[in-house]
């Protein structure tokens, strides 16, 4: 029987890629981006688990919610960018493929979101449920993007410390 640790893995970048990733800016961008937005959804989670939980602040909440939004919006533009920099394509590379599938998901949560808030369809209680929904693909998706920098950083490691960086 084969394991899934031994069969040999392709590494997530080549030497090309990896030279062009270290020498785009686009990486630095996402490189900032991506923690502004974990820290929106954490303040913009608790707005809306206090609206929940209480029928209060649902205008901050909101406001929250669409603040994430548009930092969601702003790194998946700019994280095509970098993936047509660094993989030629600008979205379902085959090293980022999932992450991308995973990604429309979140994308398609938010924005009904904002259509659900402009054309008031949903009152307070379905709009923060349908931020959940969002926030809970948006998780499932900052996770698999960690780990994929995880596995990058273990693939560049030098072999030495490989065993070491696993533990």
């Amino acid at each position: 029987m084969i394991r899934r640790s031994d069969r040999p893995t392709r590494p997530l970048y080549d030497a090309e890629q990896r030279a062009r990733r270290d020498a785009s800016g686009w990486t630095l961008v996402q490189g900032i981006l991506a923690p502004l937005q974990f820290l929106v959804f954490a303040v913009s989670l608790g707005l809306v688990l206090r609206t929940l939980a209480t029928g209060e602040g649902a205008v901050l909440a909101n406001a929250s919610v669409v603040a994430k939004t548009l930092v969601l919006y702003a790194i998946m533009v700019t994280g095509s960018i970098w993936e047509k920099a660094v993989f030629g394509r600008y979205l379902f590379a085959p090293a980022f493929y999932w992450e991308d599938m995973v990604s429309m998901l979140v994308l398609a949560l938010h924005s009904a979101y904002l259509v659900a808030l402009a054309t008031g369809i949903l009152d307070t209680a379905g709009l923060m449920v349908l931020a959940l929904a969002a926030y809970a693909s948006y998780a499932v998706n900052a996770a698999q993007f960690i780990l994929k920098l995880r596995t990058a950083r273990l693939q560049a490691a030098p072999a030495g410390l490989l065993t070491e960086a696993a533990r």
